[in-house]
C-alpha cells in the first residue's frame, strides 16, 4: 500500500497453454477476446514479465503493494474486449521480473524506465498508463518525465501530488507520534521481511482484509497503518474472514509468488523516498498536464489522507477528465469494484483523443 506518498470476484478460467502462471477471468463482453498471453521482455533492471491481451491502443497497467500482475486479473478480459492491447506487468521485484540487487535500483526513475522499456518491446510508441497504488505513483511519474511516451494517465487509489516539502523520511518521522507509520517501520532492510515471510499467506491475508472496505477495522479499533512500541502491524490486523474480492484461488497465486521470491524488492520501493525527493526535484510543484482520470475508494486512508491532493486536483491536473470516489469501497478498488472501474476506464478510454491512445 501506498499512503500519503503515498461483489465477489468471478471464478478464473481455465488456464491457457500460452499462461505458466494463474488465468485471468474471462470477459463479460460478448466481444471474442483472444486469451491472455505471458511474455518476458528486455528491460534496464534484465527482464519484465508481462501479461497481454487484446489488440488496439496500448494501455499499460502498474500494479502496487503488496501485488503482482494479477491484481489486473478483472481489468485485461475487459478492456481487450473494448478493442484495446491491455497489458499488466510484475514491477520489477515482483513475480517473474527481475529483482535487483541494490535496494536503489528501485528507485522511481528506474521504474519509469521499466515502463518505457515496455512500450518500446511492444513495438509501440505511445501507451496510456493506468496505475493502482504505488503503481498510482509509478504511472503519474512516467507521464511526468516522459510525455512523449505516455499521453495520459490514470491513477487509482492513490492522487497525484506534485514532487515538494521536505524529505519523505522527515515527514514520516513525526507521523503517529508514539507508534511508528508503516511507511518508517519499512525503512530498515530486514525489519518487515522478518514479519511477513514465516508466514506470507497469513500476512498477505490480514493486510489484504486491513484494507478492504468490507473486513477492515471498525472506528474504534486500532488503525492497522501503525505499529505500537515492540509491536509488528500484523498484530492489527483482522482476522477470521476473507474480503469478499479475494477467494482462497487468488490468494494462493499473490502468496504463491511472494513465497517464491520473498519480499525485499517490494519493500525496497518504501526504501527510495528519499532518493526519489533528490532525483525529481526539477519536477518540483510540476503539474501534470495530459488526459487524467483519478478513481478512489470512498474508505480507503489513501483517498482521505491526501484529501488535499484531491482538493487541488485544478491546478495539479489540468487535463483532468474526470474523478471519482466510490463510496464503501476500501484500498483495492480494481479488485473490490471491478465492473465499477472497468466501465470508468473503459469511458474514459473512449473519450480520449486518438493521439492519447
Amino acid at each position: 500500500m501506498l499512503g500519503n506518498v503515498l461483489g465477489a470476484a468471478p471464478a478464473p478460467s481455465p488456464r491457457t497453454r500460452n499462461d505458466p502462471g494463474a488465468a485471468v477471468p474471462e470477459p463479460t463482453s460478448s466481444r471474442p477476446v483472444a486469451p491472455p498471453v505471458h511474455r518476458l521482455v528486455p528491460s534496464p533492471a534484465g527482464r519484465l514479465h508481462l501479461v497481454e491481451q487484446g489488440s488496439g491502443p496500448l494501455v499499460l497497467l502498474v500494479h502496487g503493494f503488496p501485488e503482482g500482475w494479477y491484481s489486473w486479473r478483472h481489468q485485461l478480459p475487459a478492456l481487450a474486449a473494448a478493442g484495446y492491447r491491455a497489458v499488466a506487468v510484475d514491477v520489477r521485484g515482483y513475480g517473474r521480473s527481475s529483482r535487483p540487487a541494490a535496494t536503489d535500483a528501485f528507485r522511481m526513475r528506474e521504474l519509469v524506465a521499466d515502463a518505457v522499456a515496455v512500450v518500446d518491446a511492444l513495438g509501440e510508441r505511445t501507451a496510456v498508463v493506468v496505475g493502482h497504488d504505488w503503481g498510482s505513483a509509478v504511472a503519474a511519474n512516467a507521464a511526468l518525465i516522459r510525455p512523449d511516451v505516455f499521453r495520459a494517465v490514470a491513477m487509482l487509489s492513490v492522487p497525484y501530488a506534485p514532487r515538494g516539502g521536505p524529505k519523505p523520511s522527515t515527514v514520516f518521522a513525526s507521523v503517529g507520534g508514539d507508534e511508528e507509520f508503516y511507511v518508517s517501520y519499512f525503512q530498515e532492510p530486514g525489519r518487515a521481511e522478518a514479519e511477513i515471510e514465516p508466514d506470507v499467506r497469513g500476512w498477505l491475508a490480514g493486510f489484504y482484509a486491513a484494507l478492504s472496505g468490507d473486513t477492515m477495522p471498525g472506528p474504534g479499533a486500532p488503525p492497522p497503518y501503525f505499529v505500537g512500541p515492540g509491536g509488528t502491524l500484523r498484530e492489527r490486523f483482522p482476522t477470521g474472514r476473507l474480503p469478499a474480492w479475494l477467494d482462497e484461488t487468488d490468494l494462493d497465486v499473490f502468496a504463491g509468488e511472494f513465497e517464491r521470491t520473498r519480499t525485499r524488492g517490494a519493500l525496497a520501493r518504501y526504501r527510495n523516498l528519499d532518493r526519489d525527493w533528490e532525483d525529481l526535484a526539477e519536477y518540483d510543484g510540476v503539474p501534470l498536464t495530459q488526459p487524467s482520470l483519478f478513481i478512489g475508494g470512498g474508505l480507503d486512508a489513501s483517498t482521505t489522507w491526501m484529501a488535499d491532493a484531491i482538493a487541488a486536483f485544478p491546478l495539479t491536473l489540468p487535463g483532468l477528465v474526470s474523478s471519482h470516489i466510490l463510496d464503501g469501497c476500501g484500498h483495492w478498488l480494481q479488485q473490490e469494484r471491478p465492473e465499477e472501474t472497468n466501465r470508468l476506464l473503459t469511458d474514459w478510454l473512449a473519450a480520449l483523443p486518438p493521439a492519447a491512445c
